[in-house]
């Protein structure tokens, strides 16, 4: 391209990272919730991330599952994000698409009665995580 294998190198994986970055974006895009459901995970994350605390350190619970979420709290941690937070409203949206994709794994793991033990929000809000989870049994 360039004629110098170091900048050509460069482009390349530059153009890599870009088409990753882009494919994770777009994976994102549909898997995030319908409707008014992205509006409700934004207003919950609060409660979920104590949710998550709390169910990562339930012994209780199958070591994947609790894998899963310390690996979860861990990417919600790092400053680096998918999407910058300083993006108005896309910025959390991608946080709270994946902790909905995660928590919909989770939540069918872990079942109904473990989740409902460790949330610290209200009624309302757990009837919404489990609109958001596709849980529909004991809300």
């Amino acid at each position: 391209m360039t004629g110098s294998f170091w900048w050509d190198l460069l482009l390349g994986i530059v153009a890599a990272l870009l088409l990753a970055w882009l494919a994770l974006v777009l994976a994102l895009l549909i898997a995030r919730p319908r409707g008014g459901l992205l509006r409700e995970a934004l207003r919950l994350l609060p409660d979920v991330l104590r949710l998550l605390r709390g169910l990562a350190a339930d012994d209780t619970l199958a070591r994947g599952i609790r894998v899963r979420l310390i690996l979860l709290l861990g990417y919600l941690a790092l400053p680096i994000d998918l999407i910058p937070d300083f993006v108005p409203v896309l910025g959390y949206a991608d946080d709270a698409i994946i902790i909905t994709v995660v928590l919909r794994g989770v939540v069918r793991r872990a079942g109904l009665d473990a989740v409902r033990a460790h949330w610290p929000g209200t009624e309302d809000g757990f009837a919404a995580l489990a609109r958001l989870t596709g849980l529909r049994r004991g809300v």
